[in-house]
């Protein structure tokens, strides 16, 4: 399937620039199978050298590359169009909202090619794009968020009001390993009744690109929303500019903890709500009465694109009762995680750019005690071990006791390849203390993204419900890594979202809350709030 080449959209209209520059997309498959052959095709497609007819289906579409000017105008349209497009009712966003939903699902098909074309498992690719209908889109999100939008209450002529406001203009910086599916994610944002400027990855362009143009921007014209509600392009890092823009008021930042701290700061300082969205370093506690079969399947989710992903199980804590069990069973399963070609059916394991970093923890790991129990080779794509293969095969060390564990960067720090640490805390330790040591360990996790727990005893289930604090999410006995319905599914606090990390929906994270009183004439107060109870409390 080829794709066209797809302009920025600012203002609500198609722009290149006076002097077109195109980035295209060469598929993953070419890549792997011809790596610098391939990279110099996508040279020169780039340059112009040779043209899209000439890459013998290795190419797919292209996107202009924004310049300086552009950018620029992208800021302004959203500017300008914020008043106008905040004062649109509430209930005609939640309208084009439905819209959007309901046409990502009609355009599946494309976008998950455009994805596999990128490198993302066809697995993978059709979860994430199904799932947001009936996640973060799905009518119960929506309906909870537009409920937290305004309350009223009354006390006598006065008439009491509560109501979120959009911040603005808000900037999303969406993540190359997964920069539709966030992006998509993120422009919540413009039901809150704020304008958005997306920036698309350079090196996987296409896919955002034609969501924004082909699903959600064709939504907005449709309902007369005004020229530069949403705007996007491709282009390169653009945080520098946003911060130091007069138009910006929101920017939701992916990325490392490190650098996302660091970005925290920078728009502190210049005026701008940081919204994060960075590392996770996620816990699943595995108990001695946990359903063994249903954990082993959420636990072997760490390794979807090979670990590459921030919302997967990281570590496991094992119940020493079952640990040896749940230890045969990953290995099982893992055997069965092969690599292949994203194309290909069951495939969930992508090329891993940080082999260096996987090998300087492993080995750090097997110094200080662990021990490897599978994996740990470099593989091509047919599985065929390689000193040079671009796949990690699945990785899974053990290290017995909880103290020191962190000492071990596998399980104190966030890491993006397929290297799972089981720690098992030490045998013979009587049930109450440890688990007040397990509760210990999760809670003092640097990171705060998402937790799980396997257990089947109530009163297990009700301590950790009790006293983990340390998660945005906190799954007990459902998927580590699953989204659902109502409920956020990014967000966290510590590492995961800095200062001022918390699980909640875009949609609401781009608002603030103002505190409304009015005193009306007798006569214009609403009949049923002249009959409210005046009494405290009522």
């Amino acid at each position: 399937m080829k794709f066209g080449v797809y302009p920025a959209y600012i203002g609500g209209r198609d722009v290149t620039g006076d002097d077109a520059r195109l980035v295209h997309t060469v598929t993953a498959r070419a890549l792997i199978d011809d790596t610098f052959p391939s990279l110099g095709l996508k040279q020169d497609l780039d340059l112009g050298v040779v043209t899209p007819d000439m890459a013998a289906g290795r190419a797919v579409g292209a996107c202009v590359v924004a310049d300086e000017a552009m950018a620029e105008q992208a800021l302004k349209a959203a500017a300008e169009a914020a008043p106008q497009w905040r004062r649109v009712p509430l209930a005609d966003r939640l309208k084009a909202a439905r819209m959007i939903a309901r046409r990502l699902l009609e355009h599946l098909d494309p976008l998950v090619e455009i994805l596999v074309a990128e490198g993302t498992p066809r697995s993978a690719a059709v979860g994430m794009l199904t799932g947001i209908p009936f996640t973060s889109w799905s009518a119960q999100t929506l309906e909870f968020c537009a409920e937290q939008m305004e309350f009223r209450r009354y006390d006598g002529d006065r008439e009491m009001i509560l109501r979120r406001l959009p911040d603005g203009v808000v900037c999303i910086n969406p993540p190359q390993n997964a920069a539709t599916v966030n992006a998509l994610n993120g422009l919540a944002t413009l039901i809150a009744g704020n304008t958005v400027v997306v920036r698309a990855p350079r090196g996987v362009a296409l896919s955002c690109m034609y969501a924004m143009r082909e699903v959600v921007a064709p939504v907005l014209e449709e309902i007369g929303a005004p020229p530069g509600t949403l705007n996007a392009f491709c282009g390169p890092p653009m945080l520098d500019a946003w911060l130091a823009s007069e138009h910006v008021d929101d920017i939701l930042y992916f990325g490392g903890s490190v650098k996302g701290m660091e970005f925290e700061r920078n728009a502190i300082a210049a005026g701008k709500k940081p919204i994060l969205e960075l590392a996770g370093n996620d816990c699943c506690v595995v108990w001695h009465d946990a359903d063994l079969d249903t954990a082993v399947q959420s636990i072997t989710q760490f390794f979807l694109n090979s670990g590459q992903i921030c919302n997967v199980p990281n570590q496991v804590i094992a119940h020493p009762a079952i640990a040896d069990e749940l230890t045969d069973r990953l290995v099982a399963a893992t055997r069965e995680i092969t690599p292949g070609y994203p194309e290909d059916p069951g495939v969930v394991l992508t090329p891993v750019l940080g082999a260096d970093w996987f090998y300087g923890c492993l080995s750090e790991a097997l110094g200080m005690g662990a021990r490897l129990v599978h994996g740990g080779r470099r593989l091509e794509v047919d599985g065929t071990p390689s000193d040079t293969g671009f796949f990690i095969e699945p990785t899974i060390v053990r290290l017995d006791g909880l103290t020191g564990a962190r000492a071990l960067s596998v399980v104190r720090d966030e890491t993006f390849f397929p290297l799972l640490p089981i720690v098992v805390p030490d045998a013979g330790t009587p049930d109450d203390i440890l688990l007040d040591q397990v509760v210990s360990f999760v809670n003092t996790n640097a990171y705060g993204l998402r937790n799980s727990v396997w257990s089947t005893e109530n009163s297990t289930i009700q301590r950790f419900l009790d006293d983990i604090h340390n998660a945005g999410t906190l799954k007990i006995n459902d998927s580590h890594s699953g989204f659902v319905p109502f409920l956020p599914n990014q967000g966290g606090p510590g590492l995961t979202g800095g200062a001022f990390g918390e699980a909640s929906h875009p949609m609401l994270r781009t608002t603030w809350l103002q505190a409304v009183s009015v005193v009306r004439p007798t006569h214009d107060v609403p009949a049923d709030a002249q009959a409210a109870e005046k009494e405290p409390g009522s």
